[in-house]
């Protein structure tokens, strides 16, 4: 199932490319900040997602998520094919959200490269993930980082919520 065409999103400013993103985190860790990285597919966006990441930005002072690609999210083998809603239209929806500071795609099928260039001090994921299953996992806590895996709210998921949909 390919990804539906997406009219025209205009920019965003928390939607930003490695080159722009940097020099901001730079800035931020110089001035004592604390940076917290999650990444994922994001697509459906329900009440698990809003919790998971306000749950994120909880634990440091600004939010930098990976957003999975279109390619990228396709390639994770999720039930039914994947994305439902094409990457400008994730972007723009998780950019509106008061947790999320800011938002950079990637097109590999895990974050390893974003992680090593952003530098994250805290680096988290869902709680279906094991501590040692997280990509970047190693590179964050041989800096002196910290890696968690946050319990997910219980009942809601993209794959649940497409099953239900399919019922209509």
């Amino acid at each position: 199932m390919p990804v539906p065409a997406c009219p025209k999103i205009p920019p965003h400013p928390k939607i930003l490319g490695l080159e722009t993103l940097l020099p901001k985190l730079d800035t931020a860790r110089a001035a004592g900040q604390i940076i917290v990285f999650t990444n994922g597919c994001f697509d459906l966006l329900h009440p698990g997602h809003a919790d998971l990441l306000d749950r994120c930005r909880n634990e440091g002072d600004l939010l930098v998520l990976g957003l999975n690609s279109d390619s990228s999210a396709a390639r994770q083998g999720k039930s039914p094919p994947r994305p439902v809603c094409p990457f400008a239209a994730r972007a723009f929806v998780l950019a509106h959200l008061s947790s999320v500071d800011y938002i950079i795609g990637f097109e590999e099928d895990t974050p390893l490269e974003l992680i090593r260039a952003i530098r994250p001090q805290v680096l988290i994921k869902g709680g279906d993930w094991n501590i040692s299953d997280i990509v970047g996992e190693a590179e964050v806590t041989a800096s002196g980082g910290r890696v968690l895996s946050l319990s997910l709210l219980e009942g809601f998921s993209t794959t649940g919520l497409i099953q239900r949909i399919k019922k209509l």
